[in-house]
């Protein structure tokens, strides 16, 4: 399967594993799946560590690579195709974030991993609860 990680999943599933439900640390522990990450979760995350919101012990860029590290992820990129699905997609409460990775989830057939109440309703794209 190839999974697309929300932010928070991400971020849990470094710092705070205990967070993610028992079907979500299954799938990202089965080898066999693929897992993705957006560059709009890196921004997040900055943005997150910018506000202070979220803690670490380094500079961003230094965890930021110490993280990919890891947990090894396949680059979701911004492309041309994810920009033409954005029409396609109707997140309920349009989070541009949300809305990019809903896009991208679409554009590249991943199931997106979240806990995002406004993505778990989301039509048109594959999600796996946490």
């Amino acid at each position: 399967m190839k999974l697309l990680l929300d932010t928070h999943i991400w971020l849990w599933s470094l710092g705070e594993p205990q967070r993610l439900s028992r079907r979500v640390a299954k799938e990202l522990d089965d080898r066999q799946n693929e897992l993705w990450l957006s560059p709009i979760s890196m921004w997040e995350a900055f943005l997150l560590f910018r506000k202070k919101r979220v803690r670490i012990s380094t500079d961003f860029t230094t965890w930021l690579a110490t993280s990919l590290s890891t947990l090894p992820v396949v680059e979701a990129p911004l492309t041309f195709e994810v920009a033409r699905t954005l029409p396609a997609i109707s997140v309920p409460r349009e989070d541009p974030a949300d809305l990019f990775l809903a896009a991208t989830a679409r554009a590249f057939d991943l199931t997106l991993i979240t806990a995002d109440g406004n993505l778990l309703k989301t039509e048109g794209i594959s999600v796996l609860a946490n």
